[in-house]
């Protein structure tokens, strides 16, 4: 299970909050798991398939 602790704040127009909000409750999702979903595909496009390998065991040795 992912430690969700970190909180990001962004500034976005009102009306596409709006419109981002419905369009997740049509999907029946949080506008959060959305976001998370849009980040975990970014970094696979960005690390590949393994990403979560990287990612999980340099912060398991950054713990250390």
């Amino acid at each position: 299970m992912e430690n969700r602790t970190a909180r990001l704040t962004l500034l976005i127009d009102p009306k596409k909050k709006t419109t981002f909000e419905k369009l997740c409750n049509s999907d029946d999702v949080t506008p959060s798991q959305m976001v998370r979903k849009l980040i975990r595909d970014y970094i696979e496009e960005k690390l590949g398939e393994n990403w979560r390998d990287e990612v999980f065991i340099e912060k398991n040795k950054s713990n250390k």
